[in-house]
């Protein structure tokens, strides 16, 4: 990766960030430190153990606001990221928090299975039993099920365009919206992003094709429910708002994507951040590239889930 081209705020942290390999390194990166923990006085959160797709206890953490109305209230459903592997949604407490903040919304994330362990379609149909298990408990948490969202980043954003396609062919659960930010769609690594950006302390082309053969688990075919941006037919897919930086691995994928979705007539909004690398903004949070960023998703949110008047 040419270091001129990163943004000149994010420089220093990419230059600092440990380098790791996959699957050497899975183990070591599972435990990672988490994020320091800010915790809101306006958010309650809780655990809640619902059954996954195969019957085993799945927690779901649910981030409630205390404050605003407690019926007729929103929800998202927030899918953490980690490349399939990795992750859990005590990582991004912090975001889920803001979400629930900004947003007036009920905010419910759940600890899917990972591969290796569990490849395809473990975590996503753990996914899909969230969803219908946040609309069968609507009316206990106060939720408007006309106005439930979707969304996650990196391999959560895979997952959230994969749970729209599922949600769309199963007819249900309602989904108002979705926000797929940077995700990883593409098994192929055949565009140009992917083989552009290389650099050993962020995502890049080679852990990228040894986490899809980590998720993937040898399938000698590739449904586009793991690989979203192989379904043929994008249309009736809910609004959606997504962004990728510029140094993203992603990028081509997420603006085939969105070019995709253009024209099988879903609205769609879509923001393209120079100097950007793979999780930018959560590397340099007080960036001021990251926090236009990071506000520009929770304020898509929030207007997505407004009340119409």
């Amino acid at each position: 990766m040419d270091m001129n081209r990163v943004h000149p705020e994010l420089r220093d942290m990419l230059e600092r960030l440990p380098a790791f390999r996959l699957p050497e390194d899975l183990e070591k990166a599972r435990n990672n430190p988490r994020p320091p923990f800010r915790k809101s006085d306006r958010v309650a959160i809780r655990d809640e153990t619902i059954k996954g797709a195969a019957g085993q206890d799945m927690l779901v953490r649910v981030y409630e606001p205390t404050d605003g109305p407690v019926s007729g209230r929103p929800a998202l459903l927030w899918i953490h990221g980690g490349g399939y592997v990795m992750g859990h949604p005590d990582y991004d407490d912090n975001l889920c928090q803001t979400f629930a903040e900004e947003a007036g919304c009920v905010v419910f994330s759940p600890d899917y299975r990972l591969a290796p362990e569990h490849p395809f379609p473990a975590g996503l149909e753990d996914c899909y039993s969230a969803l219908v298990w946040l609309h069968e408990s609507a009316a206990r948490y106060g939720i408007d099920t006309s106005r439930v969202a979707i969304g996650g980043a990196s391999a959560g954003g895979g997952l959230t365009a994969a749970l729209s396609l599922l949600a769309r062919d199963r007819g249900g659960p309602a989904i108002c919206f979705q926000m797929p930010l940077y995700p990883m769609i593409d098994d192929r690594n055949v565009s140009p992003s992917s083989r552009e950006i290389v650099h050993p302390a962020v995502w890049d082309r080679e852990k990228n094709i040894a986490a899809w053969a980590l998720y993937l688990g040898g399938a000698s075919e590739v449904s586009p429910y793991a690989a979203p941006i192989r379904a043929e037919n994008l249309a009736g897919l809910p609004p959606t708002y997504t962004c990728v930086g510029q140094l993203d691995p992603f990028r081509d994928e997420t603006i085939e994507y969105v070019t995709r979705l253009a024209q099988a007539g879903v609205d769609v909004e879509f923001h393209l951040y120079p100097g950007g690398y793979h999780a930018f903004e959560h590397a340099v949070p007080d960036a001021e590239i990251s926090v236009r960023a990071k506000n520009g998703y929770v304020q898509a949110l929030a207007r997505a889930l407004r009340r119409e008047s």
